[in-house]
Formats: C-alpha cells, structure tokens, sequence
C-alpha cells in the first residue's frame, strides 16, 4: 500500500478515534454536572449514573484503539528495540498475531451475544437495549485491531537499537 495513502486513512482514523472520544468525555461531564446540579434542586435524574457507566466503558473501548493507534499501550518497546532486527521483527509478527488474535476473538464472542441482549434494557431508560449499550465491545475490539494494522509499520521500519546507536 502507498505510503502517503496508508498515512492518510490512519489520520482520517485517528481524527475520528479521538473526536468520539473526546464527545464522549465531554458528554460525560456534562451528565454527571447536570445530575448533581438538578439534585442540588430536587430533581434527581434517575438514569444518569447508568448512563455515565455506558460512556466511561465506550470512552475506556474506543480510547484503547486510539492508544493501540499510537503505540501507547504497556510494551517492552525498549527491550525489543535491543533485539537484532531479525529477531525483533519475529517478536513484533509473534506479539500482532496474539493481540489481534485475542481482539477478534472478543470481538467475535461479543457480537454473538448481541442478539442474546436484544430484549434486556436499561433499568432507567427502557426505550434503550441492552445489546446497544454492549455494542460497544465488538465494535471496540474491530477498531483496536484495525489501530494495531494501521500502525504496525511505525515499528516495523525502525532500525533496531543498536543501529541507532552506532549512528
């Protein structure tokens, strides 16, 4: 795939990762501060603290992507960059098979219990599935994976420690 295409649908990718996730943290301060200022008065909203529940666990889905997109995540970066680059490139193939494999593997046992969640809804708003709400862990796991392809060449061409050191 060409470089500068690859470069642009992983910006096109991450633009959209981090404004769900900034929405969505916004939206969630603003039902938490509304909750406790409508209580202040009297009029508690019953729903909020499930709803809250929902968005900090799609923040926590869709940010993790956007942490797999960026490279973020806990790693041995700075033992893998000591490796000789044959055997670094072995352990990165080895270490993108068992994540991604781990990721469909979620993804997939999510998405076959939607169907099983189409008649639960929320507590405090019943006009919301459950299988909605639960959506989110296919969908994140989806997106995680296609963060790690998009950005597995960041790691893949850079020299291994020692090069980099001799320079």
């Amino acid at each position: 795939m060409n470089k500068e295409l690859l470069k642009k649908i992983t910006s096109i990718f991450e633009n959209l990762l981090s404004g769900f996730c900034i929405l969505q943290l916004v939206a969630l301060a603003l039902v938490v501060i509304l909750a406790v200022f409508f209580r202040k008065f009297g009029y508690s909203f019953i729903w909020y603290d499930e709803v809250a529940s929902v968005q900090l666990a799609w923040i926590t889905y869709y940010g993790a992507a956007y942490c797999a997109l960026k490279r973020s995540h806990l790693g041995f970066n700075g033992f893998v960059d000591r490796l000789g680059d044959k055997l670094r490139k072995i352990i990165i193939v080895l270490s993108e098979v068992i994540i991604c494999g781990f990721f469909f593997t979620i993804a997939y046992a999510g998405y076959k219990i939607l169907p099983m969640l189409h008649d639960e809804h929320l507590i405090s708003l019943p006009s919301v599935t459950i299988s909605f709400t639960q959506s989110v862990m296919p969908i994140g796991c989806v997106l995680f994976v296609i963060a790690e392809v998009l950005s597995i060449q960041s790691i893949w061409e850079k020299e291994s420690l020692k090069e980099r050191l001799q320079d």
